[in-house]
C-alpha cells in the first residue's frame, strides 16, 4: 500500500494532491509574513528529514524538494503575488514605491538605528563594499540576517542551504570549478525553471551559460557566500561518491569477464612432457577414441581368424584329434595380438 506522505507525515487531510503551497507548509492561506513562512518550512523540513535514511528515503527527498519549492515561491514577492492570484486572491492597486534599501530594511527590523544606518552606508562607500558585506564586517548583523535583507531588497527569495539538498542530476550538468568561480550552486528545476543559489546578482554571461547547459531559464535565490562554498564542497563530493558506487556496482556485475580479459594471464606450471610412444605424437581425445574402436575390431577379427585356422587347418592337417592343440593358435596368438594393440595402436 502506497504511503500518503502529506497525510501521514504532515497531517494534511485528504484532498487535492499535491496540496497548494499554504497547505503544504501548514500556513494560513495567503500568509504574507516571510519569517513565519520560513519558520514553518524549517520545522517541516527537519521533521521530514527523519525519514531520509529509511525505506521511504526517495519519498522523503521528493517531499523535501516540494517543501523547498513552496517556501521559495512564497518568499519571492513577485512569484507569490502571481501564485496568490492563481488561487483567487485579489490585490488592491498600489502605487509602486520601489525596492527598499538594505540599510532601511535593517532599521525597519530593529537590527540597527538610523545613525548606524548612515554609518553603515559611509563605511561601505569608503571601502567599496556592498551594504550587506559592510554590515557583516561592522558586526551589526550576521551574514544570514544581512543576506536576508539583501534578498528582500532585490525582491528574490533567501535560502538556507543547510536545509535544502540539491538534485544530484542537476549538479552533474555543471562542473564544480564553474560553481566555485561564480559562487553559485544549482538546486533543482521547478516549473521548467532552474533554481540557482548565488551570493550576488549574477551576470548576463553566467545566465546565458546556464541556459545553454540546462536548456531552461534560471531563477536566482540568495544565500550566504560561506554556505554556498560549503555546499559546493559537500554536495559535489557526495555526488561523486554516488557515481563511484554506481561504477563499482556496474563493474561487479562484469567483474569476472573483465578480469579474464584485462589481467595478465598467470604462467602455467611447467610439467614434464610425456614421452611419446614409439616416436609418435600424442593423440587428441577424438583420435584416441577412434584408435580404441579400431583396436577392438582388430582384436575381434584376430580371435575369429585364429579359431578358424585352428579348426579347419591345424586340426585336420597338423594336430588331428589332439586336445588342447585344437585351439593352440587361438590360445597363444590372441594374447600377443591384444598386447600389441594395447601397447601400440590403443595406447595414447
Amino acid at each position: 500500500m502506497a504511503i500518503d506522505v502529506y497525510k501521514d507525515w504532515l497531517g494534511i487531510p485528504e484532498g487535492d494532491r499535491p496540496p497548494h503551497h499554504y497547505d503544504l507548509l501548514r500556513l494560513v492561506k495567503f500568509e504574507d509574513d516571510e519569517e513565519k513562512i520560513r519558520a514553518h518550512y524549517k520545522k517541516l523540513n527537519s521533521h521530514v528529514r527523519k525519514y531520509a535514511s529509511g525505506k521511504y528515503s526517495n519519498e522523503s527527498q521528493e517531499l523535501l524538494n516540494e517543501l523547498a519549492k513552496a517556501m521559495l515561491c512564497l518568499t519571492d514577492p513577485e512569484r507569490k503575488r502571481e501564485y496568490d492570484e492563481s488561487l483567487g486572491r485579489e490585490f488592491d492597486e498600489e502605487e509602486s514605491t520601489g525596492p527598499l534599501l538594505v540599510e532601511k530594511i535593517l532599521v525597519e527590523q530593529g537590527h540597527i538605528d538610523k545613525a548606524q544606518a548612515n554609518e553603515l552606508v559611509e563605511f561601505a562607500e569608503k571601502r567599496g563594499l556592498s551594504v550587506r558585506d559592510a554590515a557583516v564586517q561592522m558586526r551589526f548583523v550576521n551574514a544570514e540576517v544581512a543576506t536576508q535583507a539583501l534578498a528582500r531588497s532585490q525582491g528574490v527569495p533567501y535560502i538556507d542551504l543547510e536545509e535544502t539538498i540539491p538534485d544530484e542530476t542537476i549538479l552533474d550538468q555543471l562542473p564544480q570549478q564553474v560553481a566555485k568561480r561564480n559562487t553559485i550552486l544549482p538546486l533543482f528545476i521547478d516549473d521548467d525553471v532552474l533554481l540557482v543559489a548565488c551570493a550576488d546578482q549574477p551576470t548576463h554571461d553566467l545566465e546565458d551559460e546556464l541556459r545553454l547547459r540546462y536548456q531552461v531559464p534560471s531563477r536566482w535565490v540568495l544565500a550566504t557566500p560561506r554556505s554556498i562554498s560549503q555546499g559546493i564542497a559537500e554536495y559535489y563530493a557526495a555526488a561523486a561518491q554516488v557515481d563511484d558506487r554506481n561504477q563499482e556496482t556496474k563493474a561487479d556485475s562484469v567483474d569476472e569477464p573483465v578480469k579474464k580479459s584485462s589481467s595478465k594471464p598467470k604462467p602455467e606450471k611447467k610439467t614434464k612432457p610425456s614421452k611419446p610412444s614409439r616416436g609418435k605424437p600424442e593423440l587428441s581425445p577424438e583420435e584416441l577414441k577412434e584408435k580404441k574402436q579400431l583396436a577392438f575390431i582388430f582384436c575381434g577379427w584376430a580371435f575369429c581368424g585364429a579359431i578358424l585356422i585352428d579348426q579347419f587347418v591345424l586340426k585336420n592337417n597338423v594336430f588331428p584329434q589332439t586336445w588342447p592343440w585344437n585351439f593352440m593358435l587361438a590360445t597363444i596368438s590372441v594374447p600377443f595380438i591384444a598386447f600389441y594393440l594395447w601397447s601400440g595402436m590403443w595406447k595414447k
